[in-house]
C-alpha cells in the first residue's frame, strides 16, 4: 500500500471535488441542516472506505488537515470524527445478506436506512455505532430517540441499562385479558427490570420509602416508565363496602387511554400479589374509567420473582396485570459499613507492605 502524495494529480482532483461537495453541504445546511450533514457524513465515509486502502496509512491525517485548512469555520474534520464517517457507511453496508449490494448506495434498504438515520444528529449517531454491535438493536435505539426526543444524555443513559433487552419482557396475562392490537401495545410499554439507579436506599428499605423517593424524582421516574405515563395519585384512596384502601401509585397512559396501577413490593414476589392488584384494577375500573377508555392495567414491581410462578398466578385472572423486578443503588447497612477497612487503613497497609 503506498503512501498517499498531496502532490498527486488523482488526489488533487479528488480534494478539489470534495471541497465544491462541502460548500453545496454549508449552503443546503440552512434550510435541512441534520440531514443534509448526515447525509454528507454517509457520502465521506463512503469515499474514505473505497480510497483508504489506495492512498495508505497518512490519508486521513492529510485529508483532515485540507478540509480544515480550506473551511477552518466547520466542525466535525478532525482524524476521529472522519474515522466515525467511515464507521457509519460501514456499520449500515457492510451486512452478510448485503454482500452482493455493498457498492450499490442506491440500494433500496441503504437507502431506508440513510432516511431512517437521518432524524437523529450526528452526535446519537456516533454513541449508538461505537456502543451498539447489532443492527436490530442499534434501529431500535434510532426509533426511541426519535419518537421520545431523547437527548445524547439520554440515549447513553438507556443504553447503559440495556434498555433493548428489557423492553418488552414484562411477564403478563395481556394475550388473555386484553385485544389485539392492544395487547401488543400494553406489552411494549412495560419492560423488566426496571433501573431506578436515581434511588440509594438500603435493601430493607420500607416500601413507603421507595415510593416517597420515587415521586422525589419524578422526571427520572417518568423516564424510566417511558413516554406517555402520566402521574395521577400517590397513595389514591378509595373505599368498597366501608373497608378503605390505597392505590401505591397511580398513573394514565396518554398513548394507550388507560389508568395504570403501580404496586412496589420490597420483597421477592408471592402469587397473593397478584390476586391484591386485580382486586385494585376492579376498583379503577368501576370507580375512574371513563367509557373511552380501555382497561386499567396493574403493574407489579417486586425485588425478585421467579417466571414460571408469576406466569402462573397470572394465568386465571382477568385483569390485564404485567410483573417485574425492580432495581436500585444499595447503600451497605452500618454494622458492614463498620466492618470495612477506611481509606487510611488501606493506604497505611500498602506503605507498610512496601517498607
Amino acid at each position: 500500500m503506498s503512501e498517499i502524495n498531496k502532490h498527486n494529480s488523482e488526489y488533487k482532483i479528488w480534494i478539489n471535488e470534495l471541497k465544491k461537495q462541502v460548500r453545496s453541504v454549508q449552503i443546503k445546511a440552512a434550510i435541512a441542516v441534520n440531514s443534509e450533514l448526515i447525509k454528507f457524513y454517509w457520502d465521506l465515509g463512503k469515499s474514505i472506505s473505497e480510497k483508504q486502502a489506495e492512498w495508505g496509512s497518512k490519508f486521513l491525517e492529510n485529508l483532515s488537515s485540507d478540509l480544515q485548512d480550506e473551511f477552518p469555520e466547520m466542525k466535525g474534520f478532525s482524524v476521529t470524527n472522519l474515522k466515525y464517517c467511515k464507521l457509519f457507511y460501514n456499520y449500515f453496508t457492510k451486512r452478510p445478506q448485503l454482500e452482493d449490494d455493498l457498492q450499490n448506495i442506491k440500494s433500496p434498504q441503504l437507502e431506508d436506512d440513510l432516511n431512517f438515520v437521518k432524524q437523529i444528529p450526528w452526535g446519537h449517531i456516533k454513541l449508538i455505532v461505537n456502543k451498539i454491535k447489532n443492527e436490530k438493536e442499534a434501529h431500535f435505539y434510532i426509533q426511541q430517540t426519535i419518537e421520545n426526543n431523547w437527548s445524547r444524555e439520554t440515549l447513553a443513559l438507556q443504553i447503559k441499562t440495556d434498555l433493548f433487552e428489557r423492553n418488552g419482557k414484562v411477564i403478563n396475562n395481556f394475550k388473555n385479558t386484553l385485544p389485539e392490537p392492544f395487547s401488543d401495545l400494553a406489552e411494549q410499554t412495560l419492560k423488566d427490570p426496571y433501573v431506578f439507579d436515581f434511588l440509594t436506599l438500603s435493601i430493607k428499605a420500607k416500601e413507603k420509602d421507595i415510593e416517597n423517593q420515587l415521586i422525589l424524582h419524578l422526571k427520572k421516574f417518568l423516564l424510566e416508565l417511558g413516554k406517555g405515563f402520566a402521574f395521577v395519585a400517590q397513595q389514591y384512596r378509595f373505599a368498597i363496602a366501608e373497608n378503605d384502601y390505597a392505590i401505591d401509585l397511580l398513573f394514565y397512559h396518554i398513548r394507550l387511554k388507560c389508568y395504570v396501577v403501580i404496586e412496589l413490593k420490597n420483597t421477592k414476589f408471592i402469587p397473593e400479589y397478584a390476586g391484591k392488584i386485580n382486586f385494585y384494577l376492579s376498583a379503577i375500573d368501576s370507580l375512574l374509567k371513563a367509557e373511552d377508555d380501555k382497561p386499567t392495567i396493574g403493574l407489579l414491581l417486586c425485588r425478585d420473582k421467579n417466571n414460571i410462578e408469576a406466569e402462573f398466578a397470572l394465568r386465571d385472572l382477568n385483569k390485564p396485570i404485567g410483573i417485574s423486578e425492580f432495581q436500585l443503588t444499595e447503600i451497605l447497612p452500618e454494622e458492614l459499613k463498620s466492618s470495612l477497612p477506611t481509606i487510611e487503613e488501606i493506604e497505611n497497609e500498602l506503605k507498610n507492605s512496601n517498607e
